[in-house]
């Protein structure tokens, strides 16, 4: 299996300059490539691809050895392929008709990432090994930078990046050939429901319960954002007040992660087969608010409804409950969402009027109740079950 490892950097000063300064350099070249390509196809209807700017880096690093020239040749190449990679995706949501989203120039803050490619080549994973309590990674140009290892890290590293996030800076490894670590069978099988009042609900009545991270933080969020809205452009204060809301904002982000990985990690070691709505999240948080020609209805709740579903994060722990799946040996099915929190677990009458609240379900025709979340997720287990029994049949 491929797994990545995200580790904390603890660089000093001037390795946390030169850090910055290969950032800015890579976001100067991405966008020149950019410009690049706008220029080749506007002036002389010529399109410019990875493989003739990637022949032009050679160039590049010659005629600026200081600033380019700094820096690992694969780590360019990379930046370059990211750019290549974002108008491939332009051209697929052209031809798809979807909006296209033409790749724009990246401004300072908006470029924080930067990947090298190959192992050996630039970078190097614990450089100093003989070293008895640290860990360090080697980056051309920076040096030894201290890692904050809190875990250990399995397979073989494939590719090394770093990224920024506000004040911090951490070190990312993909890395391959990573050994599953296999639970014991537990014989169980659950249906889990995804809502607000409760992150999952599953088939047999287990609740487990929605921190609401956002809410929590939302009166010092909304603060700290005013205090934003009060300062000048360009300022020293607004920079601060800039890094105060990005910073209450990832440890939003890092606790709703933190929630997620602890959710999931409860439902792999309980259960053998877990079966899930295949729920289109993006589509279930698209805005109300219509057009001048068809204004939308009710756009204030379904507002605070795509906020609430957001804050639940449920494409953030569908996501980290597939990997601990793959790597429990766990099976993982994902089922149609319709009609599963309509539809009666006892009789199979499917009728709106059979949800009376967001809590309480009653069927019309047999009069069944139950929570109505445990009533989906019984649904959703027996649609995931006969979903396997016809692939195995098949």
């Amino acid at each position: 299996m491929r797994r990545s490892y995200k580790f904390l950097l603890r660089p000093t000063a001037r390795q946390a300059a030169a850090l910055a300064a290969c950032l800015e350099d890579h976001r100067q070249l991405y966008n020149a490539a950019l410009e690049h390509r706008r220029a080749a196809y506007r002036k002389a209807g010529v399109t410019v691809r990875y493989g003739d700017q990637s022949a032009e880096l050679k160039h590049i690093r010659a005629d600026d050895a200081d600033g380019q020239g700094r820096w690992s040749f694969s780590s360019q190449q990379a930046t370059l392929r990211r750019l290549d990679k974002a108008f491939k995706a332009f051209f697929a949501r052209v031809k798809t008709g979807r909006k296209p989203g033409f790749p724009r120039f990246k401004g300072r803050g908006w470029f924080d990432t930067v990947e090298r490619p190959k192992v050996g080549d630039g970078c190097r994973w614990d450089s100093q090994p003989e070293h008895p309590s640290a860990t360090f990674v080697r980056l051309q140009g920076i040096g030894h930078v201290r890692v904050h290892q809190h875990r250990p890290v399995k397979g073989r590293v494939k590719t090394i990046g770093v990224k920024r996030e506000g004040n911090c800076w951490y070190v990312v490894l993909s890395c391959d050939d990573v050994p599953a670590e296999m639970l014991p069978a537990t014989g169980a099988v659950a249906g889990i429901d995804l809502g607000i009042a409760s992150l999952v609900t599953t088939s047999d009545g287990e609740h487990l319960a929605n921190p609401r991270r956002l809410e929590a933080s939302a009166d010092r969020l909304a603060a700290a954002q005013r205090d934003l809205a009060r300062t000048k452009r360009g300022s020293r204060r607004r920079r601060k007040a800039v890094a105060r809301v990005a910073a209450l904002r990832a440890k939003v982000r890092r606790q709703r992660l933190d929630g997620a990985h602890k959710a999931a990690l409860t439902l792999v070691r309980g259960y053998d087969v877990i079966v899930h709505e295949d729920l289109r999240i993006v589509n279930m948080t698209r805005s109300a608010s219509g057009t001048l020609q068809a204004p939308g209805r009710m756009v204030a709740q379904k507002s605070g409804l795509n906020r609430s579903i957001l804050d639940a994060g449920w494409g953030v722990f569908l996501t980290v409950l597939a990997h601990k799946a793959e790597s429990a040996g766990r099976e993982l099915i994902a089922v149609d969402p319709r009609n599963t929190s309509r539809t009666c677990a006892r009789c199979g009458h499917c009728a709106k009027e059979n949800r009376v609240t967001q809590a309480e379900f009653v069927c019309t025709a047999c009069g069944h109740t139950a929570h109505a979340d445990v009533n989906a997720a019984v649904i959703i287990l027996r649609a995931g079950l006969a979903l396997r029994d016809a692939a195995e049949a098949a």
